[in-house]
């Protein structure tokens, strides 16, 4: 599928070059990714989303570890292999995922025995919210159990902005970074939607 929106090209403009710098993590020198130069298009948009992003990713109180489950979840039962892709690339070593448990983010349970009791609830929280956008009480005590109130509440704004990611560059069919992993072609199956009441 051919990509919907062309993202911004060099020459940038020097507004341009300093928005796309500031979606980069500091320090890193490379070309900006094609998501951070789609969204150029519309330079008031990116500005309000770079905010919360660069809150959630950088001044987060979630740590690395639970932060980079929650979106490789999100974004592997999005179908996002682009969004996937990159923080697999860039953050898996950081959150201390193993090989076999980047493969699980898109093809495992939650309940394997790969994860942790902590990971195991955030996982769970995860594919409740995908799948019926709620929390059931057993899934919001799952996740108290590990996180505290400030820490779930950013929890679930992670998990809605990284849905909202997924989004993005699905509907604007944004084709992988070449330092990109590849999203698992055999995915979780989605579970039963948590019953009403």
């Amino acid at each position: 599928m051919k990509q919907r929106i062309d993202g911004v090209t060099p020459p940038y403009t020097p507004e341009a070059d300093r928005a796309l710098h500031r979606w980069m993590p500091p320090g890193v020198d490379r070309e900006p990714l094609m998501l951070f130069k789609v969204l150029e298009r519309h330079p008031e948009l990116a500005s309000r989303m770079r905010a919360l992003g660069a809150g959630l990713l950088v001044h987060g109180r979630l740590s690395d570890a639970d932060r980079e489950l929650v979106i490789a979840r999100v974004c592997a039962r999005s179908g996002c292999g682009y969004e996937w892709g990159v923080h697999m690339a860039a953050y898996a070593e950081v959150a201390g995922l193993t090989p076999r448990q980047i493969t699980l983010t898109a093809t495992g349970t939650p309940d394997d025995p790969a994860w942790s009791s902590r990971q195991t609830a955030l996982l769970r929280a995860v594919d409740e919210l995908h799948t019926g956008s709620r929390l059931t009480d057993e899934a919001w005590s799952g996740l108290r159990q590990h996180l505290d109130e400030r820490e779930a509440l950013e929890f679930l704004v992670l998990a809605g902005w990284y849905r909202t990611i997924a989004y993005v560059a699905n509907g604007t069919a944004i084709d992988p970074e070449p330092s990109a992993l590849a999203l698992p072609e055999e995915q979780v199956s989605p579970p039963t939607p948590p019953r009403a009441g």
